[in-house]
C-alpha cells in the first residue's frame, strides 16, 4: 500500500464512498489541519481534499448517511468541541452544531440514526461522560456515562450494540476492560477483561467478530489481536501483525483490513 503524501501521526482515517481519508493530526511541530484520501484500484493519494476549518489532532471522524463527521480534537492549544460536516460531492466541510464537552481522543458509532461520542479528554482528564447527535435535529443531547473514563479507547458496532474496549483512565493507567451500550435502554454493562491493556487500540468488527487490533499496554506498542466471543463473553488471541501499531486509523475495506498510521 502506498504511503500517505504527508507523514503525520494522531491522525483520524474513514472510508467514505469506496476511499479511505485521513483527516487531521499532527506533525513534528503542531496540529495540522490537512485532509488526503486513498483510492484503493489505483493506489494512490490524493491532497485534493478539502481541509478543516481549524487544525486538529486526536479528532474523531465517522460517516453517517454519505457524509463524513470530524469532531473535536486538540487544536494545538486547547481541545475543541467542534464538529464538521463533509460533503465529497461537493469537496466542502460545513459547520455543525457543537458538542457538549470538549474532547480530543474520543471514540465515535453511529446506531440507529444517531451518532454517539464517548469518553475522550477534555485537556485535563479522561472523561467518561457520552453524547449524542440526531442528525434531523441537528441538536447534542446527553446520554448515560460509560463505567469507566476512557481516553483513546476503541469503538465499534457490534451485534446492535456500541463496544468501547481499552484506553486510559483518570489515573492515567492503561485499561484492559470493555462495556458495551444497549440503545434500547441507554444502559451500559460490562464484558469481559480482554487479554490485554490497550491504550490507542483500534476495534474493527470483520468477519463477523469483534477485534481488538494494536495499542500499549504502557510498557510497549503491541502487535497482538484479539477477538470477541459474545456468546461466551470472552476474548482470545486471533493473531498478530506484522508491525507494532498504536493509534492507528483501521478501516475495513473490501474484506481488507487497512492499517494507517
Amino acid at each position: 500500500m502506498a504511503p500517505m503524501l504527508k507523514r503525520c501521526g494522531d491522525v483520524a482515517v474513514c472510508s467514505l464512498g469506496g476511499l479511505i481519508f485521513t483527516v487531521g493530526g499532527r506533525n513534528d511541530i503542531t496540529s495540522v489541519s490537512s485532509v488526503e484520501k486513498y483510492d484503493p484500484k489505483t493506489n494512490q493519494w490524493s491532497s485534493e481534499v478539502a481541509s478543516l476549518s481549524r487544525p486538529r489532532s486526536g479528532v474523531c471522524v465517522v460517516e453517517m448517511d454519505g457524509f463524513m463527521y470530524a469532531l473535536g480534537g486538540f487544536d494545538g492549544t486547547v481541545c475543541t468541541s467542534i464538529v464538521e460536516r463533509y460533503d465529497p460531492v461537493l469537496n466542502t466541510w460545513t459547520k455543525m452544531a457543537p458538542m457538549l464537552q470538549h474532547r480530543s481522543g474520543a471514540a465515535a458509532a453511529v446506531l440507529d440514526g444517531f451518532l454517539y461520542v464517548m469518553g475522550g479528554t477534555d485537556g485535563d482528564i479522561p472523561l467518561n461522560s457520552v453524547e449524542r447527535f440526531n442528525p434531523l435535529e441537528g441538536t447534542w443531547r446527553p446520554c448515560p456515562p460509560m463505567r469507566s473514563a476512557r481516553e483513546n479507547p476503541g469503538c465499534a458496532v457490534y451485534l446492535r450494540r456500541i463496544y468501547v474496549a481499552g484506553g486510559r483512565d483518570e489515573l492515567l493507567l492503561e485499561l484492559s476492560t470493555a462495556e458495551k451500550f444497549d440503545p434500547d435502554n441507554l444502559k451500559w454493562t460490562p464484558v469481559k477483561h480482554m487479554t490485554h491493556k490497550r491504550f490507542k487500540v483500534s476495534l474493527a468488527v470483520f468477519d463477523g467478530t469483534l477485534q481488538a487490533v494494536g495499542g500499549s499496554d504502557g510498557i510497549s506498542t503491541l502487535t497482538s489481536v484479539e477477538a470477541y466471543n459474545p456468546d461466551s463473553n470472552t476474548w482470545r488471541h486471533f493473531g498478530c501483525m506484522k508491525t507494532k501499531h498504536a493509534g492507528a486509523g483501521l478501516v475495513l475495506l473490501k474484506r481488507h483490513i487497512k492499517d494507517l498510521l
